[in-house]
């Protein structure tokens, strides 16, 4: 074991009996053996490890498996705020909204039983919600966009809402505000009943006193959706929720710490909350009244691996069968139609996502902001726990951290991209170095010298693609509570440089109010030439006045390889937001040549590195691993 703050590394097989993933109890294999470079896992620990030593977040528990096998599990940092408590493998976290994929597994279990129909009327099963009437939408005549509703202009569903509209966010219900601030929204927020002392059949007959905001099948929105199928859940099977989940998932999968609330013995694990704690709601060291099937739950590291192989393996593990495998591919496979509106940009067309009956999938790499295989499946929590599954890769990667929600965004996509980035290319793997060292003269290493733009992916199958895109401030947002919010600032872009950080609200942009138009339209006005200024006016957290900040776009890219020479030597450098391959930040590491355009890191994984010139010989941009799953970069200066 490491220091009490570093990470503590632990592979097992995860079919082996429950109390094999103890903490003192692990048998460890060796990552290569599941296709995991070593040292590029060891990136994981030391990116979190700057985090914390930063003061963004206290510790973090990350696990990643690869065909069956646990191939890596780290344990960082700290479990409390204080920083007196070491992180351990088996803390346990709540998950949030990382309960919806267990509730989605409940329903189709019943499902499978006959005792649920996918399209039948929920009304069917609650009978209170047959008369819910539908709020009628104000629309900008403008932008196009619905800006509020019409409380008062009620209208009858053009069809009753089903289950599968709860399994796929598309029943017409939304949240209190949280991720959208309209007149609807506020209305559930003070009408609909969703305490800790309450049952779902309250929070059920509160529901049908509110309209939907939406015409069900009509508009994707995050919603309480969830939340209502684990009461439907409770009346088709005629057993309390928590109870079907202990008897029919986490007993059989052996997910032992797994539940509504963490008993006394086991708060020792139970992480701290980020500062402000917890709503009551979610005081998970009780037992609660109100079984939250979209939220409620606190797992391990460990617990959740188990039911995320139980997915990838088709609905079984360890002869313990949930689902059939038909039923898993069905909610794994786009379930959206063609026509759907997204009410919130948390999924759909700008982000390469669609989503099935539970999760949420990687369908375009074009558009996509993560690495992944197409038909990769996912979903998270709001205070940053987040999971994938890739069945192209058989891999499953669970992260659990407690930060502010404004501050998930950037830790799970770090997550993923080091994580695919660990992955070995099996040709590039069985590189041998040349046995009679090559010379390249300086002239021609002098045409190297530059920095390479290999994208946002340095996975080996991964294409998402690289090449020259419109330059930007350095941040990415999210529409909150009826405004743009900074969800993360690239380190070291302009606008990080500028003061400008997670939580800040982005009220103009270039002197234009951006307060109802949609994260598209808003990029676009970000967007534009490398070097070309652009005004923000920004409320910065614990502030109530904007001030105005100028920024000069750049290009921000997550994998960066800066050349030049040093000593008669080519020597690379990682220069971008994550480390590339065997290049790290600070760390320039002379190559060793192959011939006069290809080179390769004489150690680690043996990175090699082919540059490509055009038909004036100019160098235009450079490949990693040259083969079947290279990765290309451009030249960007």
């Amino acid at each position: 074991m490491k220091s009490m703050h570093g990470a503590v590394a632990i592979v097992s097989v995860l079919c082996l009996p429950a109390l094999a993933l103890a903490q003192n109890e692990i048998s460890a294999i060796d990552p290569a053996s599941v296709g995991f470079s070593p040292q590029r896992l060891t990136q994981i620990e030391a990116w979190y490890q700057a985090q914390i030593d930063s003061g963004a977040l206290p510790g973090a528990v990350v696990a990643i498996a690869r065909y069956g096998k646990v191939a890596y599990m780290g344990a960082i940092g700290y479990q409390d705020r204080r920083r007196t408590v070491p992180m351990r493998p088996n803390a346990i976290f709540w998950i949030a909204s990382m309960t919806k994929p267990v509730t989605s597994v409940a329903a189709m279990m019943l499902v499978e039983e006959g005792k649920l129909d996918l399209d039948a009327p929920v009304a069917l099963y609650l009978p209170a919600l047959e008369r819910m009437q539908v709020a009628s939408e104000v629309v900008d005549p403008v932008t196009g966009e619905t800006t509020n509703f019409a409380l008062a202009q009620l209208v009858p569903q053009t069809r009753l809402m089903t289950v599968r509209d709860l399994l796929r966010h598309t029943s017409g219900l939304v949240y209190a505000p949280q991720f959208l601030d309209t007149s609807i929204h506020r209305l559930y927020g003070e009408k609909v009943v969703f305490t800790r002392n309450t049952t779902l059949a309250d929070f059920v007959a509160s529901l049908a006193k509110v309209p939907l905001a939406h015409q069900p099948g009509k508009v994707w929105e995050y919603s309480w959706g969830v939340d209502l199928l684990a009461r439907v859940v409770e009346v088709a099977s005629g057993q309390p929720f928590d109870q079907f989940l202990q008897s029919r998932i986490f007993g059989p999968l052996h997910m032992i710490d797994t539940g509504f609330y963490v008993p006394e013995p086991k708060l020792v694990r139970l992480v701290d909350p980020p500062p402000g704690g917890r709503d009551a709601l979610w005081d998970v060291t009780k037992p609660p009244r109100l079984f939250s099937g979209g939220g409620g739950l606190v797992s391990t590291a460990r617990d959740y691996l188990r039911f995320c192989q139980m997915l990838l393996n088709g609905g079984e593990l360890d002869g313990a069968r949930i689902l059939r495998a038909d039923t898993v591919r069905l909610m794994t496979t786009n379930s959206l139609p063609p026509d759907i509106r997204f009410a919130v940009n948390m999924i759909g067309p700008a982000t390469g996502t669609s989503w099935g009956l539970g999760f949420a999938i990687r369908s375009n790499p074009d558009s996509s902001f993560v690495p992944g295989s197409v038909g990769s499946f996912s979903w998270g929590g709001v205070w940053g726990t987040f999971f994938w599954i890739d069945r192209v890769e058989k891999l499953i990667a669970v992260l659990l951290v407690q930060v502010p929600p404004t501050d998930t965004a950037r830790f799970a996509r770090a997550f993923r991209f080091l994580t695919y980035a660990a992955l070995r290319d099996p040709e590039a793997a069985a590189f041998t170095p040349p046995a009679t060292p090559v010379k390249v003269n300086l002239d021609t290493l002098a045409n190297y010298v530059g920095t390479y733009d290999f994208g946002a992916s340095v996975s080996p199958s991964d294409k998402l693609a690289s090449g020259p895109v419109l330059a930007g401030p350095g941040v990415e947002t999210t529409t909150q509570d009826g405004v743009l919010r900074v969800q993360a600032s690239y380190p070291n872009g302009p606008a990080f440089k500028a003061g400008v950080i997670p939580g800040d609200i982005i009220t103009h942009v270039d002197d234009m109010p951006i307060r109802g138009l949609g994260l598209d339209q808003v990029h676009g006005m970000l967007r534009g030439r490398v070097d070309t200024p652009v005004s923000l006016k920004i409320v910065h957290r614990a502030q109530d006045h904007p001030v105005d900040v100028t920024v000069i776009r750049m290009m921000i890219r997550d994998a960066q390889l800066e050349a030049r020479t040093e000593d008669g030597r080519l020597v690379l450098e990682s220069k971008g937001t994550f480390p590339v391959l065997d290049f790290d930040m600070g760390k320039p590491i002379a190559m060793h040549a192959i011939s006069d355009a290809e080179f390769y890191v004489d150690g680690g994984d043996h990175t090699r590195i082919a540059f490509i010139t055009d038909h004036s010989g100019k160098v235009t941009g450079a490949v990693l691993n040259p083969g079947p799953r290279e990765i290309k970069g451009f030249r960007v200066d």
